[in-house]
Formats: C-alpha cells, structure tokens, sequence
C-alpha cells in the first residue's frame, strides 16, 4: 500500500510539474484561440464550427475548447479545463482579449464613412464593365489561379488586377468576395502608409528622433522613426509564434502593445542591425497615437485619410485594451479592399486623382533596409536581391502569417491578392501570372 501511495504521488508530482512549467503556453494557447474566435464570428461573419475546423486546428491551438456567447459577443476557450480566456468584440474596434476586470465599457470608436456602391470598382464598389485584354491569355491564367486552390497550401482568395481591371478571382468554399479576411503582419504596411501621409502633410519627418521618453538618457534616443520603419532600430525582440516569446506575449498578455519594446535593450546597432519585430510596429502605432490632440483623432485618421478614403470600407484595424491600434497585426478586410491598398501603391500614392502621398514615399518604402539582404524596406517586403528568381526585381509586397500577400508589380501594372492558411511556391505563382498577362 506504501508503495502504491508513493506511485500515486510521484505520478501527481510529475503532473504538477508539468501543469506548473506549460501554464504560461496553456494561457497564449487559450489566448489566441478565443482571440481568432471571437474576430472570426463577430467581426468576420463566420460560425464557431468553421473556425474551429479551419482557423482554429493548428499545432497546439486545436487543444483549446472554444464556446461562443452571442449575447454578450463574446468568446472563451479552454485548454484541457486548466485555463479559460475570454475576447469580447467591440463594435468599430474588434475583438480583444479581457487580462482583467477593467474594460472600458464604452470606448471612443473611430467615425466611418459609407461605402460607394455607385462607381466600379476599384473607386467604388459596383461592377466593373467588361473589359478584355488582348495581351492576356484567360485561359492559362484561369488555370494558374485554379491550380493554387489545394488541400497543401489552403488557399483562400486570389484576386489578379491588371490595369485596375479585376481580370482573375477567385474563393474557396465558404468564403465571397465580401468575406474578410486576417492580413496579420500585412497590417504593418497599413501602419507605415499612415506616416506617409502624415509626411506628406509635412505634420512629420520619419528622419527625426523616435520621441519615446524612456529612450531620452540613454544611447537609444539616437534612435529614428526612420530606423523603426525599416525594422533596423537594432533593439532586442524575439519573433517567434512557436513558442512564449516577445510577440505572443505583446499579443495575448498586454493591455498596452505600444509599450512592449520600448523598454528593450539594444541587440545591435542602429541601421546596422535589421530584425524583424512586431512590437516596432506597435511602437509606432503609439508614436502614431501622439502626434494628435485627443484619442478620437487618432482613430478617425487611419479611416479618414487612408482607409475609407480609398473605399475600404470593409477594414477593420482591431484595437488592444488601451485603445491604440494594433498596427503590427490586426487588420481585416475583403481579397477586393486589400487589393485597393496594392493599387494604391501602384499608382504611387495617387487614388483617382487625388495624391494621398508622394512618389518619393513609394520609393522610401522600397528602399532596401541595410543588413536585410535586400528583403526589405519600410513595413514592406522586396525582391531586390532576386528572392523570387522568376519575377521582376523591382516587385513589392505586404506579407502576413500564413501566406497573406499583396504583390506589386510597377512594370506590369499589376496587383495580386492571395490570402490563405499556408504559404506556398509564390515564385512559380507569380511567374505564370505575369506570362499570362504578357
């Protein structure tokens, strides 16, 4: 009996153990899956079941047991009955995770601007006429977009624009040109394209000293706006969504995502040392966040000058309990108003006449950071260095986890959404897409 009650308390012991040293990852597991649930339902218009057979069915998150409270809009999930988080969706703000009692029960929300369902796309919403390219062959291209709808990469959307004509598009099942879609990480190039405007107001100059307080005794205060657009502050920053590190816990653990690098030491040098870091992106959504007189300036400029102005009416940037915009992470919006934003950009910060920014910020942004290999630039992804051997070096894109990208091509004038759950053979994509237009 001795020996048995020994077995039992070893057995304990060791479950304890291991209770005690995964309770952390129990809370980011937890954490993401009643996050994703709570946007995927509430703001995205999908049911608890879809997601969690498809958004939701992934490495260690398919552990967690989501349950849905339509009446509060809420969502929970559980990991093994050990630990339970909670998101709740906020109208004109998304969804958040609650860390504790306190929540602003009635949080400013940004003022929107309805939706033109008068003009064609892509300055309104209505139909396009029909248009044929001569130059385009429509049967290779059909087959080019069909044959990346598989089980291997679980591809959502891809919508091709060519000439600021839809010329391709199309869904997989459960989704319409009118679902919106997580770009995760392709909302950083939403967050510089603020600055770009705000420059070319001449309200700020990316050159200039990053005004963060905590920075201003020590040698970190050299630090510019520049550097942090370029992800080349040289700031320590763990970005790994595999395990606890610097960007889960920014994401499923704060109730300020402006702060979470602020107080980080170098790793290297300014402008010597490129890292890709979603907290720099967060970083500049707080320094976004100062350069306006109250919080409700804040939140109507990304709408007013950016996001509504081109008619993505659909988007939403969610916000984080503190009320700032998450700028690294959380945008939605329809496969069509992502590929507004790509157009945007095409035609170098001109929309239907009126410049929004200057050509001179198309060609900062594509500048290639020192140290990235030619990879990057400013919140925007290059292939300056022939990344993608197959297709021109001067092309540009906004990425995002799990294979969201908007490509684009000056030389082709050319957009290319895809939107999905895994990354795929973009080279050989791209390359059959551009032979189908030329």
């Amino acid at each position: 009996m001795k020996i048995l009650k020994r077995s039992i308390l070893f057995l304990l012991a060791i479950a304890t153990g291991i209770v005690v040293v995964n309770y952390p990852k129990l809370n980011i597991i937890a954490g993401y899956s009643a996050k994703n649930m709570s946007s995927s339902v509430f703001l995205a218009g999908r049911d608890l079941d879809f997601t969690d057979i498809h958004d939701n069915n992934f490495d260690l998150i398919k552990f967690a047991d989501d349950n849905i409270n339509q009446t509060e809009r809420s969502a929970s999930a559980s990991v093994f009955g050990l630990l339970t988080r909670k998101a709740v969706f906020r109208e004109g703000l998304g969804s958040v995770l609650i860390l504790d009692k306190i929540i602003n029960a009635k949080p400013l929300i940004p003022k929107r601007s309805e939706p033109d369902n008068t003009n064609s796309y892509p300055f309104g919403n209505a139909a396009q006429k029909d248009t044929l390219f001569s130059s385009v062959n429509y049967e290779q291209l059909h087959k080019t977009v069909t044959d990346i709808f598989n089980d291997a990469n679980k591809t959502r959307a891809v919508i091709v624009i060519y000439k600021n004509q839809v010329i391709a598009e199309k869904y997989a099942d459960g989704f319409t040109k009118d679902s919106r879609i997580l770009g995760w990480s392709m909302t950083k190039s939403i967050t510089a394209t603020i600055f770009g405007i705000l420059q070319t107001q001449e309200k700020l100059n990316v050159q200039h000293k990053a005004p963060i307080a905590a920075w201003k005794n020590d040698s970190r205060k050299e630090i510019t706006i520049h550097n942090l657009l370029q992800m080349n502050s040289g700031l320590e920053w763990d970005e790994n969504y595999n395990t606890i590190s610097d960007v889960s816990k920014m994401l499923f653990l704060e109730r300020d995502m402006t702060t979470s690098q602020v107080h980080k030491p170098f790793l290297g040098k300014s402008n010597e040392t490129w890292n890709y870091s979603s907290g720099t992106s967060n970083l500049l959504s707080g320094i976004l966040r100062n350069q306006f007189k109250t919080h409700q300036e804040y939140l109507d400029f990304w709408y007013a000058a950016l996001i509504d102005k081109i008619g993505m009416n659909s988007m939403m940037i969610e916000t984080d309990l503190s009320g700032n915009y998450v700028g690294s992470s959380y945008a939605w919006a329809t496969p069509r108003d992502w590929g507004k934003f790509g157009l945007l950009y095409l035609n170098n910060g001109n929309w239907n006449g009126e410049q929004l920014f200057d050509k001179s910020w198309v060609e900062y942004i594509t500048t290639p950071t020192p140290t990235s290999k030619g990879e990057y630039g400013a919140h925007f992804w290059l292939n300056a260095e022939g990344q993608f051997p197959g297709i021109p070096k001067n092309m540009f894109s906004a990425n995002g986890y799990q294979g969201q990208r908007i490509f684009i091509f000056p030389d082709q004038d050319l957009v290319v959404v895809r939107m999905g759950l895994r990354s795929m053979d973009y080279n050989a994509f791209l390359k059959d897409v551009i032979e189908a237009i030329e």
